[in-house]
């Protein structure tokens, strides 16, 4: 399981500051004013709740959009933002995650290098940030685009130091596709462990890749574990029957339940990968003689047994039915399980979305428009990948005709590779250009010393957020 759009559009619709939820001079008053006040002086802002945080100012924050951008008239929804307040005169990173909104504060990477403030979008089609009822043709790279670029308008008049654009995984793709439909917003972008599927339907850079990835060691290990676990599928699939009904899971939109054991045991080798260490944790892969409780266990440590039912699956339809649609996906089916799998195809984004939910044709040229813009225009962009990451299979690659652009690769690292992971003279590098990006002037005592981040570590703020281990990409 795996977690006609052009360059002319952004100037055919200009999505400006007024209208449905837009800025206006109400947003502007006068220095002084309490900022939360200034928050909601932004037509169709509105509070949901403010928390407190040590040394900031936390809002969660409901914004009026369009259901779709080219006919503003045609309905709204309440999209859900966070603000995490540190000053006007700090710079602000626009972080978008990719799926739902955490309501609790945290910084990001980039904020805490930055010493900034923090605004974060939950992405449309998200629970609870979907309209009613849901026309599922407008959920797309660019009437997402167009949501974020009218929070930055709206908000651009309050915060108007540089603002940096972040994201991790489908975050850091959303950010991208941001990048490429509204380039002049941001001051520069950090997009982490961003995968870049430009052929879908050409998956071979994900079986060289693991094919190599690690040592063959730690790939025998595991490719011995999932086999076994296929081996003994009778028994895996009697305890997960069990343990669906006695918990009141339901297997009905992947067709079964002997299908949702074969879709998340056959992505099993993927999901290590994806979230683990092999130094740390490949000691750990039970062997093809340890017990069927054993292997149960860790199968659903790694992969999550929950996440084949409908109650796992809900949460996610908008990803995938954006996987088969526009973003593409790999269909990898580990070749080594060809004599134990039933169902051939099952890993597709189909086979998560309901099927009362219509998946239009797939757009080919979605994808290869952001791959072409990425290395022949853009500017100011850092994608940082993790070096045995599976997503890292198919990258994002900058060209002669970026500016500014560059691509960094943490030795080691898996699907949670950041800045601070980087080799020494990387690091260094990627850190200068994010605060050169964020107009912050660091003091003249560390002039000459390498370039660092502008805040000391903060056990509550800076904890990576434990959802994101459940999000493939």
């Amino acid at each position: 399981m795996r977690r006609a759009l052009r360059w002319l559009l952004s100037f055919v619709v200009l999505i400006g500051v007024t209208g449905v939820g837009g800025s206006s001079a109400g947003a502007a008053t006068a220095a002084g004013t309490d900022i939360k006040d200034r928050i909601l002086a932004i037509p169709g802002m509105s509070l949901i709740e403010e928390k407190p945080v040590d040394g900031y100012r936390f809002f969660v924050l409901n914004y009026e959009q369009p259901v779709d951008h080219r006919n503003p008239d045609e309905g709204t929804f309440q999209q859900r933002i966070s603000l995490l307040h540190k000053g006007e005169d700090r710079p602000t990173v626009f972080y978008t995650g990719g799926y739902t909104l955490n309501p609790e504060p945290k910084r990001t990477e980039p904020t805490q290098m930055v010493d900034g403030n923090q605004v974060s979008m939950e992405y449309r089609y998200f629970t609870p940030s979907r309209p009613e009822p849901a026309d599922w043709s407008k959920l797309d790279i660019w009437q997402a685009a167009s949501d974020q670029h009218r929070i930055f308008s709206a908000l651009k008049r309050v915060y108007a130091k540089n603002w940096i654009s972040t994201g991790a995984s489908k975050g850091g793709m959303t950010a991208t596709y941001y990048r490429r439909f509204y380039p002049q917003d941001m001051d520069g972008t950090v997009a982490y462990v961003a995968p870049n599927d430009v052929r879908n339907d050409e998956d071979g850079a994900y079986y060289d890749f693991f094919e190599n990835v690690g040592t063959k060691q730690c790939r025998d290990r595991l490719n011995a574990a999932q086999r076994e676990i296929f081996e003994r599928r009778g028994e895996m699939v009697d305890r997960l029957a069990k343990w669906a009904k006695k918990g009141g899971y339901t297997f009905e939109t992947v067709g079964g339940v002997d299908k949702a054991f074969e879709l998340i045991a056959q992505d099993l080798v993927w999901g290590f990968w994806q979230y683990h260490l092999e130094e740390k944790e490949c000691g750990d892969v039970p062997t093809p003689d340890a017990s069927t409780d054993a292997l149960y266990t860790w199968a659903d440590k790694i992969g999550g047994w929950d996440a084949g039912t409908d109650q796992g699956m809900k949460d996610y339809v908008p990803y995938y039915y954006q996987a088969g649609t526009q973003l593409g996906s790999p269909d990898y089916e580990e070749p080594l399980l060809d004599d134990l799998r039933k169902y051939p195809g099952l890993n597709s984004p189909r086979t998560y979305v309901p099927r009362d939910i219509p998946m239009d044709s797939f757009d080919h040229g979605a994808m290869k428009d952001i791959d072409r813009w990425v290395r022949t225009r853009s500017s100011e962009m850092l994608f940082v990948n993790g070096e045995k990451d599976p997503w890292r299979a198919e990258p994002f690659r900058v060209g002669r005709g970026s500016e500014d652009s560059h691509v960094y690769t943490a030795p080691g690292a898996n699907h949670g590779a950041q800045i601070a992971m980087l080799a020494g003279k990387d690091r260094e590098a990627a850190t200068e250009s994010l605060l050169e990006w964020a107009g912050v002037d660091r003091a003249a005592a560390d002039k000459g010393a390498a370039p660092k981040r502008l805040t000391t570590y903060d056990a509550e703020l800076d904890r990576p957020d434990p959802r994101e281990r459940m999000l493939r990409p």
